[in-house]
């Protein structure tokens, strides 16, 4: 008789626990790209997002990191979904081909690939941002604040993706100043172009040394060289995807946010919701997911006459007033 008043209660705790909506935790699992946890740009935001929605969101998150080359990225896609992961992301458009071969081995798991782009696929969402608009506006910056009417651009791989960074930013240095140069180089044609500082100081002291007094990178971990350099020579850099102001307070203008954290948070949120769809979601001005570091290592540094010019084309933008162009 006890046994059967036992299996009776213990029923029925699993009957209230389904009526009152009690689910197991949603599993999503992140691969960093090239650089990984720690760049103190583009993966630190995918971080960020992972952890806002651990804690907010409630649900359980695991990160890793492929090898050296990132040679492993597909063994850790399928490790993931495997495991059980309901969401698995990966950071970046290296994963693009792994990511595809994968998400087809597993039709009932969903994935998020963040720079690269992903069609016919019902489980796949892309993430991808117009980095081209958020590079127009720190470019209006650089073209406002020079004073040498040079300034400077390092790329990290030298491919489309960051070609749109670089072409923003020039087209906003040209709009607000017409007379100032842009100097540019590219760090390599690899991914590992992203995780190479000793290089990108290299390439940035090279343009300060030209005359630049401005220069932005869009280089991954590689940009702590840029702003080492910007600091030795007492110049300024302009950080890139995270906030990167506060690694140099005084020798960094401001940084151009990608923010990748916000869209994987909303990913997440999508998953959680029961709202997850494939297909691409874009990122820009208009949808908060590009903008301008303003805080208190930046303060007083750029004045309030650059800061409401740099308001009015942002919202320029947004209207189409301005089209940023975003291939060379």
């Amino acid at each position: 008789m006890k046994k059967f008043l036992v299996g009776i209660l213990v029923l029925s705790l699993l009957f209230s626990f389904n009526t009152l909506g009690y689910t197991a935790k949603v599993k999503v699992g992140i691969v960093y790209d090239v650089g990984g946890r720690g760049d103190k740009s583009f993966n630190d935001a995918a971080y960020r997002g992972l952890q806002e929605a651990i804690k907010r969101l409630g649900i359980e998150g695991k990160d890793v990191e492929p090898g050296e080359g990132g040679a492993n990225r597909e063994e850790l896609l399928r490790l993931l979904a495997e495991q059980g992961y309901d969401l698995v992301i990966g950071v970046g458009f290296l994963f693009t081909d792994a990511l595809t071969k994968v998400a087809k081995e597993f039709p009932n798991t969903k994935f998020a690939i963040v720079d690269g782009v992903i069609e016919g696929l019902p489980n796949v969402r892309s993430l991808v941002f117009q980095e081209h608009e958020g590079s127009f506006l720190v470019g209006a910056i650089a073209g406002l604040m020079t004073k040498t009417n040079k300034v400077g651009f390092v790329g990290g791989m030298d491919m489309a993706l960051i070609h749109k960074f670089e072409v923003g930013y020039r087209a906003g240095v040209k709009y607000v100043n017409p007379k100032a140069e842009v100097l540019v180089n590219y760090i390599g044609v690899t991914g590992e172009a992203f995780k190479d500082p000793v290089k990108g100081k290299e390439l940035a002291m090279s343009q300060f040394k030209q005359g630049a007094d401005i220069v932005y990178h869009a280089s991954g971990a590689s940009g702590e060289g840029v702003i080492e350099a910007a600091k030795e020579m007492k110049k300024f850099a302009i950080g890139v995807d995270s906030n990167q102001n506060w690694i140099a307070p005084g020798y960094v203008l401001t940084s151009m946010l990608k923010k990748v954290d916000v869209a994987i948070y909303k990913t997440i949120e999508d998953l959680v919701k029961g709202k997850f769809t494939g297909g691409i979601k874009v990122y820009g001005l208009k949808e908060d997911g590009v903008g301008v570091a303003y805080d208190k290592y930046n303060a007083k540094l750029i004045p309030d006459s650059v800061r409401k010019k740099v308001a009015q084309l942002r919202l320029d933008i947004i209207a189409g007033k301005i089209v940023v162009p975003s291939t060379k």
